[in-house]
């Protein structure tokens, strides 16, 4: 066992290294230049398409603009939110949240790019259904030539999708009701199983159906909660920024249980537990948006580029400032426990709970939103007749990841969601002409309608 997480080890830290942050970035960077900066430029109109989307006007596609959105939103609002970001700044400092920051703005990019190619070059399986994401913008945009990447894709986030959308949620929605509530972890195994498996039992409409509600709703609450904290910790919320914006370029000393850390660290940390957050540039999301009903690729793509906006710079940016303004960063503790120990410190005897609560069901949405991503890569891979059996699988492994100790898994997981982003940043490269010349057309006919978004 010792061995196979040495060998892990070694292939995380290789995949995670400078190559991939760079690659990460830059891909980003270059499609954002290549887009002219459009999706910080058109937030607004996203968020009015996105609005208008609530409902399916056009018949393409199984689930409206909207609940596609809220099913990519509930597989990336999770644990990277709260154990993530709290994991960047322990390791990091507080300057991780400027790079995390950093890696949002030019994801909103690559998430737009993504799904522009997802509802592109999707495909309708036998069922009827609309299926894609970056096997098939693989395959039907590069060409059968390149299909072998496509199939890599497929099979790094379908075992990917077991550790970072099941049995580590499972686990993080264990430990924190436990603590907090004294529930055992078998229980919280069996009443995750029961509640994932009545929802897996209706597909991608019933999944869509179940984020549209829940996600707003938490997303909502946690941001209010965490802006009370930030009103209680007002009088250290200029210092906490400026920390913010200081430790990204330069080193953080050791204070109290923070062991100090370098700029590399920063920079490491924060862009990847961003991209761990957000999920711009591993494919995931498109998979999702490939299900809209539209028949438009832009606009889902301004609607999907949202995602990393409402995820990172809101959401992680709510719990980054909250331990960095009540100084829990310095308090020794890391992940889930240093985000409780923050919200606690503002809000006593309640803080915490607000943590557990919203951990628990953030995790249930990312374990139904991963199952989707899942499913979609073994059906590319096995066809349709092995939907049900992984669902099956699916559902098994939930009470399993919230009874063990998952240190390899997690490790396994983490390697293989870096694994996933490379096949996909080859053809966000490659396909990126089709991507700006589509941006342009569209834009270029609303001028000609004279059409003001």
């Amino acid at each position: 066992m010792e061995a196979l997480e040495s060998f892990f080890s070694s292939i995380n830290a290789l995949v995670w290294g400078p190559p991939m942050l760079v690659m990460i970035l830059g891909v980003g960077l270059f499609l954002s230049i290549g887009l002219k900066l459009m999706p910080v430029l058109k937030l607004g109109a996203g968020f009015r398409l996105m609005w208008k989307g609530r409902t399916g006007a056009e018949s393409d596609g199984e689930i409206p603009p909207f609940q596609a959105l809220m099913t990519a939103l509930s597989a990336t609002v999770g644990t990277g939110n709260i154990a993530g970001v709290a994991t960047a700044v322990f390791l990091g400092g507080p300057g991780a949240l400027f790079w995390m920051w950093l890696t949002a703005l030019v994801g909103m990019a690559t998430k737009y790019s993504e799904a522009v190619l997802a509802v592109r070059f999707r495909e309708v399986d036998e069922r009827g259904a609309h299926v894609g994401g970056p096997m098939y913008y693989i395959r039907n945009g590069l060409g059968k030539k390149w299909a072998w990447l496509g199939v890599l894709f497929a099979i790094f986030a379908a075992v990917a999708a077991f550790g970072i959308g099941n049995t580590v949620q499972a686990n993080s929605v264990a430990d924190v009701l436990q603590t907090n509530f004294a529930l055992p972890h078998w229980v919280t195994g069996l009443i995750l199983m029961t509640l994932v498996g009545l929802v897996l039992i209706g597909g991608i409409k019933r999944i869509g159906q179940v984020a549209s509600a829940l996600v707003p709703f938490m997303a909502i609450a946690y941001v209010l909660v965490g802006l009370v904290v930030l009103a209680i910790n007002a009088n250290q919320l200029p210092n906490a920024i400026a920390m913010v914006f200081t430790h990204a370029f330069s080193p953080v000393a050791a204070e109290g249980g923070f062991a100090g850390a370098a700029v590399w660290a920063a920079i490491r940390f924060g862009v990847a537990r961003g991209i761990f957050s957000n999920e711009a540039g591993l494919g995931s999301a498109p998979i999702a948006h490939a299900a809209a009903q539209t028949k438009n690729p832009i606009n889902q793509g301004m609607v999907a580029m949202l995602g990393t906006f409402i995820d990172t710079i809101i959401v992680c940016s709510i719990t980054g400032l909250v331990i960095i303004s009540s100084g829990a960063w310095t308090s020794g503790e890391t992940g889930a426990a240093l985000t409780s120990l923050a919200f606690e410190t503002g809000l006593p005897g309640f803080g915490n709970y607000v943590v557990a609560i919203s951990l628990a069901i953030f995790a249930f949405t990312t374990i139904i939103g991963w199952s989707f991503y899942g499913e979609r890569c073994i059906e590319f891979l096995f066809g349709v007749k092995a939907i049900v059996p992984y669902r099956v699988v699916w559902i098994l492994a939930i009470p399993v990841g919230a009874t063990i100790n998952l240190g390899l898994i997690w490790l396994i997981a983490d390697t293989l969601n870096a694994m996933m982003a490379l096949p996909n940043l080859v053809a966000l490269l490659l396909l990126s002409p089709v991507v700006f010349r589509l941006t342009r057309e569209h834009f270029a006919k609303e001028r000609s309608l004279g059409v003001n978004q």
